[in-house]
């Protein structure tokens, strides 16, 4: 493999794991979810395994069916202030949405991680489109989808400009003259805009990082703009090899079109994955946890994926053909779960199979020589870069993944055998962005 790529691999904490059944295997602990220490015990897991990073996924409502399942509920921010207090060098990417929060707080929240981190942190972007975040906000419906991404833009804008409203060199300390701080490096940003009005400047010196790692997984058109522009890795929920491929061109197309270059944005693929010893020992875990899993729940997670209405999944039926993108966002998932349906000619039980109680993320049941194959084959054809990982149930799939995968993918000089860095940026191999002020002074 040439020096110049590396395969990066990242692991969602997604509770109690990537199954909705996972609480209920043996050896898992049903509170895992509200529980800091299983955060801290998977972060160290992975960083065992010298992962680029762990994610963190939010939501700031119940927003699926907690009477069946373990929910997102634990800030992100705060529960990764804990996890770097624990761990030295994996990366720590938390999720914070554009659409309910305010740019000076979000800039703020991480350039503070970024400075307690030493430089370990990312913020995916999102934004939010559901009813029950919306309402406990104050709205009786969700954002229009162009307005969020609109915002989304123009939000990221102004957080990027309050990290770099510190140049370099802006906190002197000098304790001889009783200088603190050169205010001629300290920069109001002065923003206004349709949505923001942010004077600054910001009231901490710019993050070890320049500025945390910029993440985004945008499917709809507006979210691959906002991409284009502003992420520097985006998480993918592509369903096969040639979608991967279309979807990476077509960001880094864009990418362009914003004056960058195509290698300055990795696509991060979504990827869960059921391990066994032998296949069929891994086909046993997987019909395990399809068992575990209450078919009302099924149909209820894909119909609010689809945006259907339930009553119109016909369980030994194809998915009715005049479903369409919904106007309002989730079309990340939609679109992949309709191209796993329409792709398998899935009736809607075999998609519920196939989905594995899931949104619309590839799934790989098999070996450990298997998902280290699928993953190489990825990676070479250049559908991915490095995958998000969501393991099956936390922290054993994690645990087996580290100690019997991550082996074959070093064997086969495809990972890294320890960390070179000790950033972020570092592991992705992403550049410290300029200031632009000390641009302008050049």
């Amino acid at each position: 493999m040439s020096a110049k790529r590396q395969l990066h691999l990242n692991i969602n904490i997604l509770h109690s794991g990537f199954s909705p059944a996972a609480w209920r295997m043996e050896g898992s602990d049903p509170r895992a979810s509200f529980d800091i220490n299983h955060y801290i015990n998977v972060t160290r897991i992975a960083e065992r395994g010298t992962f680029d990073a762990i994610f963190l996924a939010d939501q700031a409502a119940i927003s699926d069916r907690v009477d069946f399942r373990p929910l997102t509920s634990l800030e992100p921010t705060i529960v990764l202030a804990t996890v770097a207090a624990h761990t030295d060098r994996i990366g720590l990417i938390a999720t914070a949405s554009t659409t309910y929060n305010e740019p000076y707080n979000i800039a703020r929240r991480f350039a503070t991680l970024d400075h307690a981190s030493g430089g370990r942190v990312g913020w995916n972007i999102v934004t939010s489109a559901d009813l029950s975040q919306s309402r406990n906000f104050g709205l009786e419906k969700p954002v229009a989808h162009g307005s969020r991404y609109e915002r989304a833009a123009e939000f990221t804008t102004v957080v990027k400009a309050l990290w770099d409203s510190w140049e370099e060199e802006a906190f002197l300390g000098d304790v001889a003259t009783g200088r603190f701080v050169d205010l001629a490096r300290v920069h109001a940003i002065a923003h206004r805009g349709k949505h923001f009005s942010v004077h600054g400047p910001h009231n901490i010196p710019r993050p070890p990082q320049g500025h945390p790692v910029l993440v985004q997984a945008g499917g709809s058109d507006d979210g691959r703009e906002l991409a284009a522009e502003h992420a520097e890795a985006v998480f993918s929920a592509s369903q096969s090899l040639e979608e991967a491929m279309d979807y990476a061109g077509d960001l880094r197309a864009r990418a362009v079109r914003f004056g960058r270059t195509p290698d300055s944005l990795l696509v991060l693929a979504g990827l869960a994955t059921i391990i066994g010893s032998t296949e069929a020992e891994a086909k046993r875990r997987q019909e395990e946890l399809r068992e575990l899993i209450p078919l009302e729940y099924s149909l209820a997670r894909l119909s609010g994926v689809l945006q259907v209405d339930p009553k119109r999944l016909k369980l030994d039926e194809p998915l009715p053909d005049d479903i369409s993108l919904p106007p309002d966002g989730g079309h990340t998932f939609f679109q992949a779960t309709l191209a796993l349906a329409r792709r398998d000619q899935l009736t809607v039980r075999g998609l519920i199979r196939a989905l594995n109680g899931g949104t619309g993320h590839r799934t790989i049941v098999g070996t450990p020589e298997a998902v280290a194959d699928d993953i190489e084959t990825w990676f070479r054809a250049g559908a991915a870069d490095g995958f998000n990982l969501m393991p099956d149930v936390l922290p054993h799939g994690l645990e087996v993944f580290v100690d019997e995968v991550v082996p074959i993918l070093r064997r086969r000089s495809l990972f890294r055998e320890d960390y070179t860095g000790r950033t972020l940026r570092d592991h992705l191999g992403l550049a410290r962005p300029a200031n632009p002020y000390a641009i302008a002074a050049e």
